[in-house]
């Protein structure tokens, strides 16, 4: 039925049997022949023989427009499977990038089982702030992020939504006494906010926290996430985490607590995105085996 939908489509477009017959390398009358047995099969009426010419029925006008779809679709198929074959026979590297801070296992488990059935494909992977990342996939220089949210995304993106996780802060032990174990920003002015980025990454990361967290304190840097955690456990600043990451954290070294804006809930969302024009068999893979991981 294939063929027979392609010669339908090259009729229509071409107003002509003659015309058709020659673009699709075949004879006039073998050409008329597949265009009976699409109406006679299927019990359509497609066309509408007038004299020597024709027009196609409303059955046929709707035919054609959904035949160009799939035929298209088809298309795009076979370009794809065949970009599959060629990489496969090649050395294929997919390049990925994840949020430092978010350190999830989730994303661990999702490389592990992509390398367990890919074997022959090779990984790299690559931490750092949201900027940065941000950056390297709009230059192509990594195939898909796992990140949060900090900009709409636009049309020139594909992208996954995975999860969300409420923002948490590591103070003191017994710095604050509050039962319900929530503390407002509004309550942490005085003291700094520690943030785990290299220098050229300091002026977006602090814009981001006082623009979408509502951050008024002071801001220092530590250069590893141990420091950061040393620093908030003797009262010197506190860390901003999520509730997904900060089950990695040692109660007796540091209070967690549940971070608030003037009584505004704070949740970070968790993303897999890659670029439209680069996407690709291996790329959307991933993408699915990770989101299996935040399904389980």
């Amino acid at each position: 039925m294939f063929r027979q939908m392609e010669c339908f489509v090259a009729v229509v477009q071409l107003h002509s049997f003659t015309k058709a017959a020659e673009q699709l390398n075949m004879s006039q009358s073998s050409l008329s022949q597949r265009i009976k047995e699409l109406s006679e099969r299927n019990n359509l009426h497609l066309i509408e023989r007038k004299g020597r010419s024709f027009e196609l029925t409303k059955a046929g006008e709707y035919f054609y427009q959904h035949c160009q779809v799939i035929l298209d679709q088809v298309a795009q198929l076979l370009t794809e499977t065949r970009a599959v074959e060629t990489t496969s026979q090649e050395t294929y590297t997919l390049r990925l990038g994840y949020l430092r801070k978010f350190g999830s296992q989730e994303f661990l488990q999702a490389v592990a089982e992509f390398s367990h059935r890919f074997p022959k494909v090779n990984v790299r992977i690559h931490s750092g702030a949201y900027q940065e990342l941000f950056d390297l996939i709009r230059e192509d220089k990594i195939d898909l992020n796992f990140s949060d949210k900090r900009h709409e995304f636009t049309n020139l993106y594909q992208n996954e939504f995975l999860t969300t996780a409420d923002y948490m802060v590591l103070v003191a032990p017994g710095a604050y006494d509050n039962q319900n174990n929530v503390i407002d920003a509004t309550e942490l002015v005085d003291l700094p906010c520690i943030l785990i980025v290299g220098a050229d990454e300091f002026q977006s990361e602090q814009s981001y926290y006082r623009e979408v967290l509502g951050i008024r304190s002071p801001f220092q840097i530590a250069a590893s996430f141990g420091e950061a955690q040393m620093l908030a456990a003797t009262g010197q600043g506190y860390v901003v985490v999520n509730s997904r990451t900060s089950s990695q954290i040692d109660p007796k070294i540091n209070q967690i607590m549940k971070l608030v804006d003037h009584g505004r809930d704070l949740t970070q969302h968790y993303y897999a995105y890659w670029k439209q024009d680069n996407s690709g068999f291996y790329i959307e893979t991933f993408a699915e085996i990770l989101k299996e991981q935040f399904s389980i």
